[in-house]
């Protein structure tokens, strides 16, 4: 195997970086596939028996699969966060999607322009940059742009600029691929499949055609992600760099839950009652602190290096990681600024059983419910994983190595290691912002309410922040019937993401509009 040396060469220098004296006589590209509700039993290779992944598959053969790879948040844009500035995403205040309702104060408008970025890093030692796909960090009219970023090219939705077709990411990613063929390349390709709203191709509808309605439309669903995949994957064999690319295919949190019976077809795509994905066997779902909510897929394919058709299941990779990996892969050293949180884990990706130092924290704000929504903070420590809530009056313990499913809660047997962990995530949390940067708020936006999360009002009988849906309908009502539209409930929004989806939850008996009772109850 090759590993690159670590000597630092002063003349490669350049605004804070240094290049490591290359011994490699080119340096590889990188391509980072990051899907979006894509759970880790969503895959052929993982033991899904009806869904078919045969592109990723070819990856996975190719490269290594980790096993115990953890994403920093499971929801959208926070998790987007840690992968893309090696930084847990509540150093920014961002512990929620961009476009809740009720974020918190701790919240911004958007990722900081400033924030470091894998993409920054690379482009300044020599790497022609891109980003195609979701953004979801942001998309305000004052919004950094997405050269701000580190990105020389960009077409993305949930985000500023140029905007791509859905099913058009891996054409994107392709050509650009082509295009930049002669020099090193870092691109981010982040698929929409398989978040709602769902948009099968007619072509994988027809592959499916023998399921049942829900199978049909989520197989769909997965080939066309599926084979966005493969697009990049024809593209770097035909352009000659595959050998020298390292790819990377991830998902951004768990799968998400299945609708009401009625959540079927909607404007523009398909409603909830499709999600269907599969966690193998992890407890838990997107929006869940559970291993099903925050653990994914993470195959890595770099011929030459990572050796082919092999299982790594002892390596705690976290998305944080995915930036000093990246830049060491390059041969590029963070400066002392980025200050992140993650490991670089270049051994693991040669094949090394590499075992992870530093402990990992979670916190997410968003959906609070029975039975695995509840926990605010979790850290994981070696084998144990603890769950809590904010005063850590509950708590769970699992060995995390041992338990996968997080089954049995050793909290009664261990107390020693439970006051451990809870101490050493609070001690963390105490260090996060309350408040969010001013800075990275639009103009004009109304001052959030600048109560700690925990001490907000909340309705106790739901266990979370309880918004006033009667007055938000009176206003958005702009036409007096008693209903609301999916125009008059966009015009009360404006700016906020996934809009159809949300209000597809709320309209129980599909039929396109919302009554007051279905909306605020």
């Amino acid at each position: 195997m090759k590993y690159f040396s670590l000597i630092i060469s002063a003349s490669a220098s350049f605004a804070g970086l240094a290049r490591t004296d290359a011994a490699e006589p080119a340096r590889p590209n990188i391509v980072f596939i990051y899907a979006d509700d894509w759970g880790w039993g969503d895959l052929s290779c993982h033991g899904s028996t009806w869904l078919k992944t045969p592109n990723i598959d070819r990856l996975a053969s190719e490269g290594i699969d980790f096993q115990q790879f953890n994403v920093l948040n499971p929801v959208c844009s926070p998790s987007r966060v840690a992968a893309m500035t090696g930084r847990y995403p509540s150093r920014f205040g961002i512990n929620t999607v961009f476009g809740d309702t009720k974020p918190g104060p701790e919240m911004p408008d958007w990722l900081d322009g400033n924030a470091p970025t894998a993409a920054r890093y690379l482009k300044a030692s020599g790497y022609r940059t891109a980003h195609f796909g979701k953004w979801h960090m942001g998309d305000m009219p004052d919004n950094p742009a997405m050269a701000d970023y580190g990105f020389d090219e960009s077409a993305v939705y949930h985000g500023p600029g140029p905007k791509i077709p859905l099913h058009e990411i891996g054409s994107y990613a392709a050509r650009f691929i082509e295009a930049n063929k002669d020099r090193p390349f870092f691109v981010d390709v982040w698929l929409h499949e398989s978040h709602v709203t769902h948009d099968p191709t007619p072509e994988s509808l027809e592959k499916w055609k023998n399921l049942d309605e829900q199978k049909r439309i989520y197989a769909a669903v997965i080939t066309d992600g599926d084979n966005e995949v493969g697009k990049v994957l024809d593209a770097l064999e035909k352009a000659g760099v595959a050998k020298n690319t390292l790819v990377v295919f991830s998902s951004d949190n768990g799968p998400e839950s299945t609708g009401s019976v009625n959540n079927k077809r909607r404007s523009g795509g398909y409603g909830t009652y499709y999600s269907i994905g599969e966690t193998g066997g992890l407890r838990g779902r997107k929006r869940s602190l559970f291993e099903g909510g925050v653990r994914t897929p993470c195959i890595v394919r770099w011929p030459g290096h990572a050796p082919a058709g092999i299982t790594n299941n002892v390596t705690d990779f976290t998305a944080v990681d995915l930036l000093p990996t990246f830049c060491a892969a390059a041969g590029v050293i963070p400066p002392v600024e980025a200050n992140g949180d993650g490991e670089n884990l270049i051994k693991a990706l040669n094949g090394e059983p590499v075992i992870r130092t530093r402990p990992v924290f979670w916190l997410h704000t968003g959906k609070d419910a029975e039975p695995d929504w509840w926990p605010r903070l979790a850290v994981r420590d070696g084998e144990w994983k603890l769950l809590m809530t904010y005063d850590a009056k509950r708590v769970e313990l699992h060995r995390i190595t041992e338990d996968r499913a997080e089954s049995v809660n050793l909290a009664g047997q261990y107390p020693e290691v439970v006051s451990r962990l809870t101490k050493m995530a609070l001690d963390w949390y105490a260090t996060l912002p309350k408040k969010a940067d001013p800075a990275c708020i639009s103009k004009g936006k109304p001052v959030a309410d600048t109560a700690p999360r925990e001490n907000r009002k909340t309705d106790q009988s739901a266990g979370k922040v309880k918004p006033d849906r009667a007055k938000a309908f009176v206003r958005w009502d702009t036409n007096r019937d008693d209903v609301l539209t999916l125009d008059e409930y966009k015009a009360g929004l404006p700016g906020q993401s996934d809009l159809e989806a949300r209000f597809a939850l709320f309209d129980t008996d599909g039929d396109g509009k919302l009554t007051r009772e279905e909306f605020v109850k």
